[in-house]
Parts: C-alpha cells; sequence; structure tokens
C-alpha cells in the first residue's frame, strides 16, 4: 500500500546508474499527463530504490510528499530490487551498468545460479559466467547454486552427472525427476546421462575439441545398437534453448501477423514444455489410455518429421 512520505526524509544514495540521473528525463516525467506510479522505499534506510527521477520531478513540481511504496528487505536484496525495477520499466539501465550491477550482485548472492543473474540484471547468462569468473579468479566459494525454477544444483556438474549415473545404474526404472532430486541436477541434465548411458557411452560429455566426432560417423564406426531397441532417444537440444529460439521467432512480425503465423507458434510453443513437466504428464496418463497416447503421439511425431523434411526442402529450392 503506498503512503505519503515527505521527500526531505529520503536518500537518494547507491543508486546502480554510474552516470546518474538523466536531467532530459525528469523533465520529461514533469509534464506527464497521468499520475506517476509510487516510488520504492527501503524502509530500514529511508534510500530510494525505484523511483529518483520521479522523485527529481516531483521536488521540481514543488511538492513536499510523494507517494511511497515501503520494502521491508535487506540492503543486497534492496539493490537487486533496484536494478530489477529499472530493467522493468522506466529509463532503462545502460549496459555498462547492468554489468556493474552482476558483479555487485553475485558478491552479495554467490549462491545464485548465472540465469537469476541474468535474468534480474538483464545481460546473457555468458556474460554473467565471464563477469563472476574475472571476480573469482574461476575459484567458487559454494557448492551449489540455486536455479530460476528454485532448485538447488551442484556447481561442479561433473560430480552430479556421476551420481546420477549410480543413480540409474542401481535402478533404472527410476523416472527423470527422482533421478534429478536425488542426484541434484536438472531434469534435462539426468535425461542426457540417461541417454548416454543407454547408447552406451560416458555420462560426462567430452569437451569440445577433445575427439569429438560427427553423429553420422560416430553412428557408421559403431554400427547398430543392441540391447536398447526404441527406447534409445536421440539428443535433443536443452529446453531452455527450444524456448529462447521460439521467443525468438514470436518476436518476428512475418509470423506474428499471420493467421498461419500465429498457428505454428503455437505449435512450436508446445514443445517448450520442460523435461520435468513431460515426465509428470507421462506420469499420470491414466493405463487405459496409455496405448492409444502412445500411437497418437508417434503419429504427431510422423507428422513433424515430414513437416521438417518439407520445410528443408523448400529452402533447398529456394536457395
Amino acid at each position: 500500500m503506498a503512503v505519503g512520505v515527505e521527500i526531505s526524509a529520503l536518500s537518494v544514495a547507491d543508486s546502480p546508474r554510474i552516470s546518474g540521473e538523466d536531467p532530459e528525463h525528469v523533465k520529461a516525467l514533469t509534464v506527464a499527463q497521468t499520475e506517476l506510479p509510487p516510488i520504492i522505499v527501503h524502509r530500514a534506510t529511508m534510500r530510494v530504490i525505484d523511483g529518483v527521477h520521479r522523485l527529481r520531478a516531483a521536488v521540481l513540481c514543488g511538492h513536499d510528499k510523494i507517494a511511497v511504496r515501503f520494502f521491508d528487505g535487506d540492503e543486497a536484496d534492496a539493490f537487486v530490487l533496484a536494478v530489477e525495477s529499472n530493467i522493468a520499466h522506466g529509463l532503462p539501465l545502460s549496459l555498462a551498468d547492468r554489468k556493474r550491477a552482476a558483479g555487485r550482485i553475485i558478491d552479495s548472492h554467490p549462491q545464485w545460479s548465472d540465469r537469476i543473474v541474468a535474468s534480474v540484471t538483464g545481460i546473457a547468462p555468458g556474460t554473467v559466467a565471464e563477469i563472476r569468473r574475472r571476480r573469482t579468479g574461476g575459484l567458487t566459494a559454494v557448492s551449489s547454486r540455486i536455479g530460476q525454477d528454485g532448485r538447488i544444483r551442484p556447481v561442479n556438474g561433473t560430480e552430479g552427472r556421476r551420481l546420477a549415473s549410480e543413480v540409474i545404474a542401481e535402478n533404472p526404472t527410476l523416472s527423470l525427476r527422482q533421478i534429478a532430486r536425488a542426484a541434484g541436477i536438472s531434469p534435462e541434465t539426468a535425461r542426457d546421462v540417461r541417454n548416454r548411458l543407454r547408447r552406451g557411452e560416458d555420462p560426462l560429455p567430452t569437451p569440445r575439441g577433445k575427439g569429438r566426432v560427427s553423429t553420422a560417423r560416430a553412428t557408421a564406426q559403431a554400427g547398430p545398437r543392441k540391447g536398447f531397441g526404441t527406447g534409445a532417444v536421440p539428443q535433443r537440444a536443452p529446453v531452455q534453448d527450444r524456448t529462447a529460439t521460439v521467443e525468438r521467432l514470436k518476436a518476428d512480425p512475418a509470423l506474428r501477423m499471420s493467421e498461419t503465423g500465429r498457428t505454428l507458434l503455437r505449435l512450436l510453443a508446445i514443445h517448450t514444455v520442460s523435461a520435468e513437466e513431460w515426465e509428470e504428464i507421462i506420469d499420470n496418463i491414466p493405463p487405459h489410455c496409455s496405448n492409444i497416447v502412445a500411437h497418437l503421439a508417434s503419429e504427431c511425431a510422423g507428422m513433424w518429421a515430414e513437416f521438417a523434411v518439407r520445410v528443408e526442402r523448400r529452402v533447398a529450392e529456394t536457395v
């Protein structure tokens, strides 16, 4: 709930903006035709977390009070909220601001994954990882990090994969969710480990540039697989990559502005479901429907395969 607070009681220190406020933006706010939203203030310090430009505009307009919503967390979380708020609306933070903020959040929240820090600061997870490496020298004070889904996963993925392979060997009937929970890894990583074991491969991926061969060449050298039948599932791109690709397609006007384009986007969006969600769906299919569902899923897979072939053929014909 917003309350009126004396402007003289507020502080504007510790802004995530390196260059401070933008006078032109302040002037633009003084002539705004709509009521500006309340600013956010850290109750313990009375520091403005979000809304410094609105505060400056209120001063220029001669106001003594301003509408405030209070935040009651600690100062580290107050800074996170300041960054997140300025990413979401208002005058955007510069790239330099966001990188600087990412470094500070890495220091104050070392248990957060690169993706969480990236979502707060509006930069790529890879950039966050590079900032973390520079600040820590490649060392880490924590053995696990919290992901965007709230799950805790080991920083050393090698150990998680090794543990997952042991869990699968002891009980191959466990679901991906159960394997992931036992090994402290994501369901997608659990799927990859299980598929590697089914193919007779090491559960740890080969480092880039070391002994890698193409899939087709590896298959030809290895010959036909034995013992796994149709249960050996081909490796897929991580769900995060598929989701990011679909989001990019959604931003393409050529697809968004046509009925067939929107239909295609809806169909593709179905396949951004996470491995954990797929497992939950599979686990909850009524037994009397299983054969019908499996048959329909197989038919849909066939239609998608034909769709992919025809699209690729069309691309080749237009080149």
